[in-house]
């Protein structure tokens, strides 16, 4: 094959757009809790000491549901505090939601679709990557590693805020870094120099332990990286920018390599079509390329509304062939139903919603059973 150029990026769980996602997936989880099959369609907003909540949460006691508290639990777990504006005990929350008990008859409905959408899952035939784009993949775990530095080299005064930005050539199923930029969130007057030296050992720790992972990696490190490119870096968070659930749909799925739907997922219960069709359409993707038929698939699903399924709308291959969707049909259950019900309450969702959907192969959806089964 012919050398590609292959790009991908990361953002912390400190980013002002995750800790949205975060908070509206603590939602979503708290819900869950109280009833399984609670609705939940949220939005989250923030921008300095304020965080804005809309939308709709319908279940028994949605009354009791500690919206402060959580919102704060999620600055504080992603950093935030001393000397990190804003502190969770900072916050100010102002939230428009209409909360109540399902209303009569509605829970039977949870399990037709509410809405229309178009849902796309991917997945290639690269199990030590758990099927994703290597460059989806690396920029993910190189980013989790740099996240570290924090903790483990405290006196580089680090803050909860970041970003990584990965190019890899790619030859003949070989794969090697290109170009490697991050910003990391650092107090005015910290050490400059000792942040790029430890950026730089770091990353070629990560390359090494991640060689011995996926055959063809490179690990060396490219002669020039970007640490905090366009200078300082001291605000950051909500206070540097103002953040949005949903905006990193890009990050959320597969990288700018794969086109999307365009549905959000955090802030979304799993019988609502955006997030039940992108965790069908991507073990649907999966299914293909495990029994082997296909080195990658590309499929799109589309909801109806009143409809108990998805509609395979496509599956396309590596070599743009397209599969017989009446064949795969049977092999995999791409109800409402079986979303809602198998994978609500599966894990915690403010740590999917900051790491990503896909990218944890023991997350029951990625844990694809050739025939259909869903994971008990």
């Amino acid at each position: 094959m012919e050398t590609a150029l292959h790009t991908a990026e990361y953002v912390f769980p400190g980013h002002p757009d995750k800790l949205c996602d975060a908070i509206a997936d603590s939602l979503v989880q708290a819900a869950g809790r109280l009833e399984k099959r609670a609705l939940v369609g949220v939005e989250v907003a923030a921008h300095r000491h304020r965080v804005y909540i809309t939308g709709r949460i319908a279940c028994m006691g949605a009354e009791r549901i500690d919206t402060d508290a959580l919102v704060r639990g999620v600055y504080q777990t992603a950093g935030y505090g001393t000397p990190w504006f804003p502190g969770p005990e900072d916050l100010e929350m102002a939230a428009d939601l209409c909360l109540g008990p399902l209303e009569d008859g509605e829970a039977e409905f949870r399990s037709l679709a509410d809405d229309q959408s178009i849902c796309t899952g991917y997945a290639v035939d690269i199990p030590q990557a758990n099927y994703l784009p290597v460059e989806h993949w690396l920029a993910n775990r190189i980013g989790r590693t740099l996240q570290s530095l924090r903790e483990v080299h405290p006196e580089l005064n680090l803050g909860p805020d970041g970003k990584v930005l990965v190019t890899i050539r790619e030859d003949d199923h070989r794969y090697a870094l290109e170009t490697f930029s991050c910003s990391l969130q650092q107090k005015a007057g910290a050490d400059e120099v000792a942040l790029h030296r430890a950026a730089r050992v770091t990353l070629g720790e990560a390359l090494a332990e991640l060689a011995t992972e996926l055959p063809g990696l490179d690990e060396a490190v490219p002669e020039q990286i970007e640490v905090n490119g366009a200078g300082a870096f001291d605000r950051g968070g909500p206070e540097g920018d103002n953040g949005l659930s949903g905006k990193k749909l890009v990050i959320d799925a597969y990288g700018p390599g794969v086109p999307i739907g365009g549905g959000a997922l955090s802030g979304k219960d799993f019988f609502k079509a955006d997030r039940a069709g992108a965790l069908h359409a991507r073990r649907l993707a999966k299914t293909v390329v495990m029994t082997g038929v296909a080195s990658e698939a590309l499929v799109h699903l589309g909801w109806v509304p009143g409809e108990r399924t998805a509609r395979i709308v496509s599956i396309t291959t590596a070599n743009r062939k397209s599969l017989p969707p009446s064949k795969w049909e049977s092999l995999t259950d791409l109800s409402l139903l079986a979303s809602g019900e198998h994978f609500t309450n599966c894990g915690n969702l403010v740590e999917i919603a900051r790491f990503g959907h896909f990218t944890n192969p023991a997350l029951p959806w990625e844990r694809v059973q050739i025939g259909g089964g869903l994971p008990g």
